[in-house]
């Protein structure tokens, strides 16, 4: 898995690791855009650059076994990496793609990825994402899954 920086085309790895109590310092809210600390008892997941602790980006998730279902809570890409400006590119997409991988390993043929975005931003995630309205939510189920995860692990 792999971030793209902008301005050079220039490929980095990517590792997607637990966040630590120690991170929750630096989760400022004018870069991250939530209040993390609230997320502090959930399970939360930072992606950083392999080698490097600059966090780009989080998500929180809730396992939801009995509907073979993985919810993302949060899903954020700081501050800088947002919009036409962005420094990295790919970074959601692999943020999703992990959970997505979690998803597979769970519930195998029956995984299922959902989320709940401001409406704003809906089409971005059908378009980019593939993912399908269901309700007051969008979702990934396979086939569309294992596409989105191929599609990050072999990079995009």
């Amino acid at each position: 898995m792999n971030v793209v920086e902008v301005s050079t085309s220039k490929i980095y790895p990517i590792e997607v690791l637990p966040v630590e109590s120690e991170d929750y310092k630096l989760l400022s809210k004018t870069r991250y855009f939530f209040n993390w600390e609230e997320e502090k008892t959930q399970e939360t997941y930072k992606l950083v650059i392999k080698g490097q602790d600059d966090i780009l980006g989080l998500i929180s998730l809730e396992r939801i076994p009995s509907e073979w279902r993985i919810h993302i809570r949060l899903l954020c890409v700081s501050l800088e990496n947002r919009g036409e400006r962005k420094i990295y590119e790919n970074i959601a997409g692999n943020l999703i793609a992990f959970v997505s991988k979690i998803a597979v390993i769970e519930f195998g043929e029956f995984a299922c990825v959902s989320l709940r975005p401001k409406s704003s931003i809906a089409p971005h995630y059908i378009t980019k994402y593939n993912m399908n309205v269901t309700g007051v939510t969008l979702s990934l189920e396979v086939p569309e899954i294992l596409d989105l995860i191929n599609r990050y692990e072999h990079g995009e």
